[in-house]
């Protein structure tokens, strides 16, 4: 009755809720820098939009989302029918895997990276292929040497969850000069928010409007602090854009997430103090990481860093103890690692004695 592909797939495991943590520990409190989330909530104007939703929610949602598809193809200077929007990025990803690919077709990414660049094609029957980072970041020459006539898709992510790390302008030149065209490059910028790097791409406009054959995704659940409402969006061409159309489901995005992005779309301001606020909380999660004998990958341009310590789960464990959830990188194909997001800065002081308390190259020396 199951599908043979289903056969060897591990599905994504998410992290216990907080709630939950607390009840089993016994804690008074439990910070959460597992999952990438904004340390803040919607913004206000969201807020607002939410609550004037509210008493309509006996209704289903536009399921065209057409007036938040029309604002972000206003603000990204596209057309309507080049913008996508679904529960959260990664439901775009699926929904590309879904419109594009055959049993057997290949789907290439760096690795260790987000698993729905992986599970996705793997529940179609498709190929992952995966291509090991180079210095901890995307080796887009070694991706374009994987390319192969059954090659559909290619995922890039920038940054990459989870090292934090990104491919500059002049790496993504080299690569869609040379990419061949039967090949979707998926570029999954849902940290673009964050990052103010000079070398780093705006990939809608650099690429996408210079016709080449690329899907860019951005999110509102990072820095915009919708991570509960899922909503997330693709720009690409019309035609990889009608193919997500005739797969997504009908009713993807709930009204209050659409409502409470096109609300969020005016709120540059409070962008860029969000941004700014990230940069100092990443500085100060790095000097705590150091002071206890911990060196984060590097450069890390969006909210998180990725650690190497050994065996992860003794540390993740006494961290848990402490009240602390962090993200062991089992899942996402890096066993001795730890991702920590940025959190806000009582949350960091919160981990730092959390990392006093566990003495942390000890735990590390004794696994």
């Amino acid at each position: 009755m199951i599908r043979p592909a289903l056969s060897g797939l591990v599905p994504y495991e998410p992290g216990k809720p907080v709630e939950e943590v607390q009840r089993e520990l016994g804690l008074d409190r439990v910070v959460k820098l597992a999952s990438n989330e904004g340390p803040y909530g919607p913004f206000p104007a969201a807020q607002e939009a939410i609550t004037r939703a509210t008493p309509e929610l006996n209704r289903y949602p536009d399921g065209g989302a057409w007036r938040l598809r029309h604002a972000l193809a206003e603000r990204h200077g596209v057309g309507f029918e080049n913008v996508t929007v679904c529960a959260g990025a990664d439901a775009v990803i699926g929904f590309t895997c879904l419109a594009t690919l055959d049993p057997g077709d290949e789907a290439i990414t760096g690795w260790p990276s987000f698993p729905s660049y992986v599970l996705d094609p793997l529940k179609l029957g498709g190929v992952p292929v995966r291509v090991p980072l180079r210095d901890d970041r995307f080796d887009l020459e070694a991706i374009l040497a994987a390319v192969t006539p059954r090659t559909k898709l290619v995922f890039i992510a920038a940054p990459n969850n989870p090292t934090g790390t990104t491919s500059t302008r002049t790496e993504f030149e080299a690569y869609f000069a040379r990419v061949p065209a039967h090949v979707l490059t998926v570029v999954d910028q849902a940290y673009f928010e964050y990052v103010d790097e000079l070398d780093y791409p705006d990939a809608i406009e650099e690429f996408l409007k210079a016709g080449h054959n690329v899907l860019v995704l951005r999110t509102f659940s990072k820095i915009f602090g919708l991570a509960g409402l899922r909503v997330g969006y693709g720009v690409g061409s019309e035609e990889v854009v009608t193919a997500i159309g005739k797969v997504r489901r009908a009713f993807d995005v709930g009204s209050a997430g659409q409502e409470a992005a096109l609300a969020s779309l005016g709120e540059t301001d409070e962008i860029i103090r969000r941004r700014e606020a990230n940069r100092t909380a990443m500085v100060s999660l790095d000097h705590v990481l150091r002071d206890h004998g911990l060196n984060p990958v590097g450069p890390a341009v969006a909210n998180f860093v990725f650690v190497r310590v050994g065996t992860a789960l003794a540390l993740n464990d006494a961290l848990l103890g402490q009240g602390v959830v962090v993200r062991p990188m089992g899942p996402f194909g890096a066993a001795d690692a730890l991702r920590i997001t940025a959190g806000a800065p009582d949350e960091i002081a919160f981990l730092k004695r959390a990392l006093d308390a566990v003495s942390v190259l000890d735990t590390i020396a004794s696994t």
